[in-house]
């Protein structure tokens, strides 16, 4: 494991680091879309999610890694979201920005909310910027201000925070009024911001969070988590998201100890055990994961965070279980990415989807909204944090 952690550590320092640092734009924040050879879109607008995403990375390689650079660009994807990324009239922030930082794209979504939270509670205890601080707790009370529902929360908003479809957290040919993603990553989000302050308010929604998991989301009989649902629970696909399942076997427990409330960690605790063997059993295939299952169809292709989450979550489930089969498929995945998912030509990034044989599954960009450096920075750093 010391050889993994070694590997993980140089391709952080050698190729991560160095590709998001390169799509720094001296305009303000990073740029929103790099094309398959790497090349920057200097004209594309700059999705919110991923400048979160991006503030959460540099600021927990900075902590992780000491380092003085990832800091520095820590504080300039933070300028831009201070001063571009929140509406200051509505509250909470735009979905996307222009590349001059008007708003693009000015829906609200928990999702998007939720990841502020991640990033902003991560940079300050990056450095101690209390003003970050303050900006995270001001969309803690949006959220539960304004996107509270019933025994939830609802997900998606016009710029006003009026309800409406909840078209970019659905799919599977359903629209959805909550959704297990958006409340995963809530949950991430304020299990962040507990760490950082340890405010009873969150602890309070972190508890009712997992309430919800263990009596709402969580399928016992089929050993999993229900990814879509309506207003009242009630789940809406036949769907077994292994991706999210062995995300959220590390995730879950990762706040229930943050908590530190013992009921909570033994119950969580035994839930995702279950969901780690499960997917373990279902979706382990040939030294990676699927990673989908619907009406009894397995999706074949393999995805850049399902990969980089599943390394996290059996190596969780090894320290856990002490059950060797979990170390060695952390292992293999981790042999498996460092073939096949990192693009050696063009940066050092991962390539975001291939084929089950390796090969890859079209030239998408490496760089959009939603591709970031969250998922494999996030494993290359928890590895390191794990293995000492």
């Amino acid at each position: 494991m010391k050889e993994m952690r070694s590997e993980m550590e140089h391709h952080l320092k050698q190729d991560l680091l160095p590709f998001w640092m390169g799509l720094r734009d001296d305009r303000g924040g990073y740029f929103g879309q790099a094309l398959f050879d790497g090349s920057p879109v200097r004209e594309a607008d700059k999705g919110v999610i991923l400048h979160s995403r991006i503030l959460w990375f540099f600021s927990n390689c900075a902590m992780t890694l000491d380092d003085r650079l990832a800091l520095e660009h820590a504080a300039h994807a933070y300028r831009w979201i201070r001063d571009y990324c929140f509406d200051r009239v509505h509250g909470g922030l735009y979905w996307s920005v222009t590349k001059d930082g008007r708003p693009a794209d000015d829906a609200k979504h928990t999702y998007n909310l939720a990841f502020g939270i991640y990033a902003l509670s991560s940079y300050y205890l990056a450095s101690g910027d209390g003003e970050a601080l303050k900006l995270a707790y001001s969309l803690f009370d949006t959220i539960e201000g304004r996107c509270r529902l019933g025994d939830g929360y609802g997900e998606s908003y016009r710029v006003d925070f009026t309800p409406e479809d909840n078209i970019k957290l659905s799919g599977n040919g359903v629209i959805a009024e909550r959704t297990m993603n958006s409340l995963l990553h809530l949950y991430e989000g304020y299990t962040e911001l507990y760490r950082a302050d340890h405010d009873p308010r969150v602890g309070k929604a972190l508890a009712g969070m997992m309430d919800l998991v263990l009596h709402h989301v969580y399928n016992p009989e089929g050993r999993r988590l229900e990814v879509l649902f309506d207003r009242d629970w009630q789940s809406l696909v036949n769907v077994h998201s292994y991706g999210h399942d062995v995300e959220a076997a590390w995730l879950l427990d990762r706040g229930a100890e943050v908590l530190g409330e013992p009921d909570y960690q033994r119950k969580i605790g035994d839930m995702t055990a279950i969901l780690a063997d499960s997917v373990y059993h279902r979706a382990f295939r040939d030294g990676s994961l699927l990673p989908e299952w619907e009406n009894g169809v397995d999706k074949t292709e393999r995805v850049w965070w399902v990969q980089a989450e599943t390394v996290v979550g059996f190596y969780h489930a090894w320290q856990k279980t002490g059950e060797e089969r979990y170390r060695a498929a952390a292992q293999a995945v981790w042999d498996f990415i460092r073939e096949y998912m990192i693009d050696r030509t063009h940066g050092g990034e991962w390539f975001g989807y291939l084929n089950g044989d390796g090969s890859i599954r079209g030239q998408g960009d490496l760089v959009g909204p939603w591709k970031c450096p969250y998922h494999n920075g996030r494993m290359c750093l928890e590895i390191m944090n794990r293995v000492k």
